[in-house]
């Protein structure tokens, strides 16, 4: 008796393997777009006044904040917002993701709608969906959570432009968004997600609780996580052109046939720091939420550590802020640990020059060539890529090459970016 009921079990377990669907390489979840959620923008505290010399002259004043982060409302209600997103995969099926991260109050979603863009407000006749949670057209998203869209069949192509709406009934506090969108954000007076455009619509440049598209993708199929500060965000680059680097390197994915069922998602944060919250939680705080919850991750770019580093060289600041590079590559060590946990490989990137920022200094560059060196050399990452040397000036290497600084000697400009992308050997991420 004990035999039959063994074989009829492997007779079952070997059925499983020969179903259609059933396949270890049956399609799956991949996140085809996402944004980094984080608190809505301040404005940028006042420094401390230097005691040390009364006579010396002031540090510079820190340049103002680019066109690209315009302000944000503090609340909406009534009002319909619609964004734009580029999912950098292809599918037949899409859902997407919103999220509470920050709290406060239960968000509200009355409705929302998937549309191809044609530019603008504007979106392509027939191809408005409208999207449910659980079978129902609102959703309540409690403080912390997120809520997953059920799924909609609608062909969506790699890098093709759709624009999601979203209705917002009740007076909604703007908390949980991503300033920096890069992308225009149109939010017009009632329900207007059906609407084919918006042409009396508000602009803005923020996403507002959208964290993420997803598509039903083949099994060999994955995501890249470009995980990082301002730099990988985009800060320098030209809004609405797809130039920031993880743009970039999405690009090259798709022209190399080893690699076209790759994705990258922007896991970028202006301002973000490695240890320290600030703008929005600390890297060490969100990368479970940013990274490891994320559907379909094989591989994590990492390139964080410059705003821990200038920040502590403030005027005045506490000595608490201050950072090392031992602190820094420990931190590294983490997410390098925590990802290979959960079969995700880590390439890690070189922290790029900063001679000619007014908080630059000896004691800043010691930090930063110290812990590139441990990048480079330590065998820590999976794979690494030397953004350093992609970038800095040949004549000087503590600085930004003159071709690719915007004038704030820190954030690349559109040609930089260019050159991170390029300096990725996407041969590392073709490999199974």
């Amino acid at each position: 008796m004990r035999t039959r009921l063994l074989i009829a079990q492997f007779v079952l377990i070997a059925a499983l393997f020969l179903i259609p669907g059933q396949s270890r390489a049956q399609d799956r979840w991949v996140s085809a777009w996402g944004t980094a959620q984080q608190l809505a923008p301040t404005p940028p505290p006042r420094l401390p006044p230097r005691d040390a010399d009364k006579d010396a002259p002031a540090p510079p004043a820190p340049p103002p904040p680019p066109p690209q982060i315009p302000p944000t409302p503090a609340t909406l209600e009534d009002q319909t917002v619609r964004m734009t997103v580029r999912p950098t995969i292809g599918g037949g099926t899409v859902r997407l993701q919103f999220s509470n991260a920050i709290g406060g109050e239960p968000l509200t979603i009355g409705r929302a709608r998937l549309a191809k863009s044609t530019g603008g407000s504007a979106t392509a006749p027939g191809s408005d969906r409208p999207l449910s949670f659980g079978g129902r057209p609102a959703v309540v998203i409690q403080p912390g959570a997120v809520a997953i869209s059920d799924p909609v069949a609608t062909d969506v192509a790699p890098f093709e432009l759709l624009a999601v709406s979203i209705h917002l009934p009740g007076k909604t506090a703007v908390n949980t968004l991503h300033p920096l969108g890069l992308r225009t954000t149109y939010i017009a007076k009632g329900d207007r997600t059906a609407d084919a455009a918006l042409g009396d619509a508000e602009t803005n440049r923020s996403y507002f609780w959208l964290t993420g598209v997803e598509v039903l993708a083949p099994g060999d199929a994955g995501t890249i996580v470009a995980f990082g500060d301002s730099i990988t965000d985009g800060f320098a680059t030209t809004p609405g052109a797809a130039r920031a680097w993880p743009d970039l390197l999405a690009q090259r994915l798709q022209r190399d046939p080893r690699t076209r069922t790759l994705s990258v998602i922007n896991m970028g944060i202006s301002g973000n720091r490695v240890r320290r919250d600030g703008a929005g939680l600390s890297a060490l705080a969100r990368f479970d939420r940013d990274v490891l919850a994320r559907p379909g991750v094989r591989w994590v770019i990492l390139l964080e550590g410059i705003n821990d580093i200038n920040f502590a060289a403030i005027p005045n600041m506490p000595s608490s802020e201050a950072v090392t590079a031992d602190e820094l590559i420990a931190a590294y060590t983490q997410f390098i640990d925590r990802a290979h946990l959960h079969g995700i490989k880590v390439m890690g990137g070189t922290i790029t020059p900063t001679e000619g920022l007014w908080l630059y200094s000896e004691k800043t560059e010691a930090i930063r060539q110290a812990v590139n060196r441990w990048i480079r050399e330590s065998g820590t990452f999976d794979a690494v890529v030397d953004f350093d040397a992609a970038v800095r000036d040949p004549a000087r290497p503590t600085r930004l090459n003159p071709r690719f600084d915007p004038g704030d000697h820190v954030h690349p400009n559109d040609a930089g970016n260019a050159a991170m992308a390029e300096a990725i050997d996407i041969a590392r991420f073709a490999a199974r």
